[in-house]
């Protein structure tokens, strides 16, 4: 996966998503893919997202239960 291939809104339903659980994550700056996964610049500070999530919100979003989305928002980091 690669930047060029990776919609801007996948990354932005996450983060909205994500909001519920940690609302001090802020709104999307910007993303980098890596191998490993994709890593989010918010107006808040930063939260890596492993690949399997992100072509998971791609797919079919309601894979994502609310309990990994809590998980998840456990790996955000304040700026």
């Amino acid at each position: 996966m690669t930047r060029n291939h990776l919609p801007t809104y996948v990354i932005v339903e996450l983060l909205i998503r994500l909001s519920q659980h940690n609302y001090l994550i802020g709104d999307y700056k910007y993303h980098s893919v890596f191998d490993t996964g994709v890593m989010v610049k918010t107006s808040g500070g930063s939260i890596n997202f492993p690949t399997q999530i992100v072509l998971r919100q791609f797919e079919d979003p309601a894979k994502i239960s609310d309990d990994e989305l809590s998980q998840m928002a456990l790996r955000f980091k304040k700026a």
